[in-house]
């Protein structure tokens, strides 16, 4: 199956979230695309960087606008960050989540049309560019994702990211894992104080160090979620100047990578 078809096991627990129109009763004009149609344009453009102008129209997905506004309205009903919400829910009620450790990362890609939320970065000859921001458990199931400027210090992201809540079991729901694992840029005394004080143990890499301490061994599965995150085409580059559709498609990465892992339980 091409990985744009939305399957039915991810459907199934998409439909119920999505917003529905209401058309008027008088001059109700065309009857709209369906919206599973919708997101399977969505996804072919996540997955081949395809421009929206050049969807394919015998794909049967719609017009490229079509597909840009539907993404668009969807991601300000917050439906992509409610879909992460149930499918991570679903992952930590069959106990899948591995609450041990998380690991918490950022990677930069270039802005090649600037934007909000871009910056002149430091690892790129200052050219403009963003970050991904990523929490992953020990599993390197994403858990959160943030977008800043590539000019942002990655340690500024990391309480937001852990203090990202977790559902799915009964009783007090697990929001917090045993230990964080975390490189260099993330080496300051008082945030170390901020993690501790959340009942979570710091395993941060400290700035003159020799590299070779131990830390990579865990450190691994978010690189290689990033690798998974970047798998899709849309997002080694950031084409759009709206910062929401580029948060939009990075959201809805995530949920498709951690639908991956739940599919894994079948």
């Amino acid at each position: 199956m091409t990985p744009w078809i939305v399957s039915d096991e991810l459907w199934e627990r998409l439909e119920p979230l999505l917003p529905q129109r209401e058309r008027r009763f008088r001059y109700p004009g065309r009857k709209p695309l369906p919206d599973r149609k919708v997101l399977c344009g969505i996804l072919y453009v996540l997955h081949t960087d395809n421009q929206w102008e050049y969807l394919p129209q015998e794909l049967g997905f719609g017009s490229g606008m079509t597909c840009w506004r539907r993404l668009r309205d969807w991601n300000e009903a917050g439906v992509w960050q409610r879909l992460h919400e149930v499918l991570l829910a679903e992952l930590n009620a069959a106990s899948r989540l591995d609450w041990s450790r998380c690991v918490v990362d950022s990677s930069h890609v270039r802005g090649l049309k600037r934007g909000q939320l871009t910056g002149p970065s430091p690892v790129d000859r200052g050219r403009a560019g963003s970050k991904h921001h990523l929490i992953t458990d020990g599993f390197g199931t994403p858990l959160a994702v943030l977008l800043t400027g590539g000019n942002r210090n990655d340690i500024t992201q990391l309480l937001p990211l852990l203090d990202a809540p977790v559902h799915g079991r009964v009783g007090r729901p697990r929001r917090r894992p045993d230990s964080l694992f975390a490189d260099r840029g993330y080496d300051h005394d008082s945030y170390r104080d901020q993690v501790r004080a959340r009942g979570i143990v710091p395993a941060i890499a400290r700035c003159g160090t020799p590299h070779g301490t131990g830390l990579g061994i865990y450190r691994l599965v978010i690189e290689r979620t990033f690798a998974w995150l970047h798998g899709f085409r849309r997002l080694r580059n950031r084409w759009e100047r709206r910062t929401d559709m580029h948060e939009a498609f990075l959201k809805l990465a995530c949920c498709l990578i951690t639908h991956r892992q739940l599919g894994s339980l079948c």
